[in-house]
């Protein structure tokens, strides 16, 4: 199966489907001598995890990691870090009406049609369930990252209708990682979860956004034409199940502004008056913090009927069974923070090989 790997130097390969065994990866490319904090991994995917709280899905997984190379007495070796995450709670006959049935807006259809054939149990490989892998890597990378000075951090800040317009401070993460719906605002957190709780009890699901910012990073990072560093971000945002939308700085919004209010003008110590460039010009960094926003769809599995076809294209309909999240947005931080590491860390080691 091609398309299984991500990054240049920092390279990861993942494996596994939702209902099999386990899930894992290889992670090649992390320079030896860092010390990794295992306990600092299982924070980030306990973030991640299922059955955190009342609003997201109730399968029960510990997601322990189990660091099968690569790391020796707590410092990466330089060798590829070998990974396992064990399934411990699948329900697999929750999903055996789907065997011969397609689920709107799934993979399921069109995993059908390229290979002939596709674990219906949970989506398999389409599922979510491979973040994980994801959170791992990102976690080893982001504890790289910070040893230099550069800080990841993410939050939900729409859902729905509603949306958070304050100034990201670093002393706001407590606010929005102490709310089950990491928004941080303890006040528009409040109103989310009861929009989620309401959705939720119609057995229907809602969208929403979540915004990263990342502070430290020093100018020169990114290549120029095609492998500038927002494309690499938005190719990382995009891989990312249920992303339909991935904007830096002002994004769509520069759409509607004129250029003498949309140009950052410098200062003199080499900053910029504003960051509509979201930290980035001409696809290289430019010293200023990097703000993006990843829009995430409404999850597509309801608790409703719907109409579908089953695999010989007849009509039928299908209401799904089994547990599911009704707004995937606040367990998907940290699978942004986990991208978004994995990305900043290759080119700060790409652009380390150009200065050596």
């Amino acid at each position: 199966m091609a398309g299984s790997g991500f990054g240049v130097l920092v390279r990861l390969t993942t494996f596994g489907e939702s209902h099999g065994k386990a899930v894992g990866g290889i992670l090649e490319g992390i320079p030896a001598g860092f010390f990794i904090s295992t306990d600092e991994i299982q924070k980030d995917l306990d973030r991640r995890r299922p059955g955190q709280s009342a609003i997201v899905s109730q399968r029960k997984e510990s997601d322990r990691v189990q660091i099968l190379s690569g790391i020796f007495e707590g410092k990466t070796l330089g060798t590829p870090i070998g990974f396992l995450i064990e399934n411990e709670d699948q329900k697999s006959k929750d999903y055996d009406e789907m065997q011969h049935v397609f689920r709107p807006s799934h993979a399921d259809f069109t995993y059908q049609q390229k290979y002939g054939i596709r674990d219906y149990r949970g989506g398999g490989r389409s599922s979510a369930r491979e973040t994980v892998s994801r959170v791992v890597a990102g976690s080893i990378a982001r504890q790289v990252l910070e040893t230099k000075g550069i800080c990841i951090d993410a939050f939900v800040d729409q859902v729905g209708p509603l949306k958070w317009e304050g100034i990201w401070t670093r002393d706001l993460k407590t606010i929005s990682e102490s709310s089950i719906v990491r928004v941080p605002s303890e006040e528009l957190a409040l109103q989310i979860e009861e929009l989620i709780r309401e959705v939720r009890k119609d057995g229907d699901t809602i969208g929403g956004a979540v915004r990263c910012v990342i502070s430290g990073v020093p100018a020169g990072l990114g290549e120029p034409v095609f492998d500038k560093l927002h494309a690499e971000l938005g190719k990382a945002m995009l891989s990312i199940n249920a992303v339909k939308g991935f904007e830096i700085g002002s994004g769509f919004g520069a759409a509607s502004m004129k250029g003498s209010v949309h140009n950052d003008l410098f200062t003199t110590d080499g900053k910029t008056k504003t960051n509509h460039s979201g930290g980035i010009q001409g696809g290289i960094s430019n010293g200023m913090p990097i703000v993006f926003r990843v829009a995430f769809k409404p999850v597509a599995t309801l608790m409703q009927a719907q109409e579908t076809i089953s695999e010989s294209f007849e009509s039928t309909q299908l209401k799904a069974k089994g547990r599911h999240d009704s707004c995937v947005v606040p367990r998907a931080v940290p699978i942004v923070e986990a991208m978004a590491a994995l990305v900043l860390l290759d080119y700060y080691l790409i652009q380390n090989a150009y200065c050596e």
